[in-house]
């Protein structure tokens, strides 16, 4: 196998014209040039120099392996920058993991910061629900995932999370129900109503929060209509059918057809945070990314 190291003092010597000449360019004595020279002789099987009056040239062997040693050199050159710009944060890719209110609210302006600072760095952006990013970052599959966790919850062994922004729980009701006339609303008032499901998964964080709110309030709400989104929810109440509860976030198209009330005792809050491995902690493109969300989490 040819030696590359030995290549590249073959093409100082063949773009110097001498041996001395190599070695002076190079650090090296003229003995350890030769030395390289010769051993990279033995490899090729056929010689590499040859002398002509007092200089040298190369032979076909020789031209065929200088002009190999510059594209490797060239090659190499295009790996170091490149991962000078990946260690940078300047380039490669982010596969970033985030669940729908989030997407429409957060990722949009913080997205548009990060390329407006990292325009080398590639944005893999999937919409997922709230309680399976752990598993993509875990995986290997996901560097960034937008989550929601309780504050006295800690992130999975390994994670790091970082709190973008609490975001209230409200009642949405249909307009003229007798509720509406009150600027803020006890949880336990809608114990007796029929309630549309606004977030029908069963086991998200969204959903447990929920539920967990209404138990503390002393109810379990008596579901009328399930609904997988909270646009729709919002017409099912619109039509009269129920009662709902939607995070503040969730709230930026609000149906001409219902009313919006704060709740109280207990307020559910769901606390939204962007996750990423610790292993990634090093990663500028990733800092800068979480960054970008904390930014435009304070501006929503």
């Amino acid at each position: 196998m040819l030696d590359v190291r030995r290549m590249q003092v073959l093409r100082a010597v063949v773009t110097s014209g001498s041996i001395t000449a190599a070695a002076t360019n190079l650090g090296y004595t003229p003995s350890a040039v030769s030395q390289q020279v010769a051993g990279l002789e033995k490899q090729a099987g056929l010689p590499l120099l040859e002398r002509v009056g007092r200089g040298i040239r190369p032979t076909a062997a020789g031209r065929l392996l200088t002009e190999h040693a510059g594209r490797l050199a060239d090659q190499l050159a295009e790996a170091e920058s490149a991962l000078a710009a990946l260690r940078n944060g300047c380039a490669g890719t982010l596969r970033v993991r985030y669940f729908a209110t989030v997407g429409a609210a957060l990722v949009p302006p913080a997205v548009a910061t990060f390329r407006a600072e990292r325009a080398g760095v590639e944005l893999d952006l999937k919409l997922t629900e709230p309680k399976d990013p752990f598993e993509e970052l875990a995986a290997g599959r996901a560097d960034v995932a937008i989550t929601v966790l309780e504050p006295d919850e800690p992130a999975p062994l390994g994670m790091v999370a970082r709190h973008l922004l609490a975001d209230p729980f409200f009642a949405v009701l249909p307009r003229g129900h007798a509720l509406s006339r009150k600027r803020v609303i006890d949880l336990a008032e809608l114990a007796d109503e029929p309630w549309i499901d606004a977030d029908c998964s069963a086991a998200g964080p969204c959903s447990n929060l929920v539920k967990n709110a209404c138990a503390g309030a002393g109810f379990s709400p008596k579901v009328a209509v399930e609904s997988d989104d909270y646009a729709t929810a919002q017409g099912f109440v619109a039509a009269g059918l129920g009662v709902t509860i939607i995070p503040q976030l969730g709230l930026s198209y609000a149906h001409p057809g219902v009313v919006l009330r704060k709740i109280r005792n207990p307020e559910p809050v769901r606390h939204i945070h962007v996750v990423y491995r610790e292993e990634a902690a090093w990663n500028p493109a990733v800092i800068a990314l979480a960054e970008a969300l904390e930014k435009a989490a304070k501006a929503s």
